[in-house]
């Protein structure tokens, strides 16, 4: 997933109360963590594959997974936010909630007032 990219999804992940943070996973390489209740996360798109797809994670270990998603790499951001939103995490293999969230709180965007210092101003 492009820098960018990343950082919009997590930002709208973020106002919807998601808790969500910018995955650098390596050289030129970013995805979307989201920290999940029970102590999980899931890392979303960090292989450079063109599909979207998630690891679920507890202590580095590899505890379930989201399969890749059909179409998924034609997305448009509010789209991956939508489909990332919709995931039920609560099985090995996780699938799409049949009924979305309840509205939750926004978060304060990741970084803060110095955002922009952090990241060097490499977006608008």
């Amino acid at each position: 997933m492009d820098e960018n990219r990343a950082r919009s999804v997590v930002d709208q992940l973020r106002g919807r109360g998601i808790a969500a943070e910018m995955e650098k996973a390596g050289v030129y390489q970013f995805g979307i963590r989201i920290a999940l209740p029970d102590g999980r996360q899931a890392i979303w798109d960090t292989d450079g594959t063109a599909g979207l797809e998630a690891q679920v994670m507890r202590n580095g270990m590899l505890v379930g997974f989201v399969p890749s998603i059909p179409g998924s790499e034609d997305f448009d951001e509010s789209q991956v936010v939508e489909e990332i939103a919709h995931t039920d995490y609560d099985k090995p293999i996780a699938t799409r909630r049949s009924t979305p969230l309840p509205p939750a709180e926004p978060l304060a965007p990741e970084g803060g007032v110095f955002k922009r210092f952090l990241d060097g101003f490499r977006y608008r």
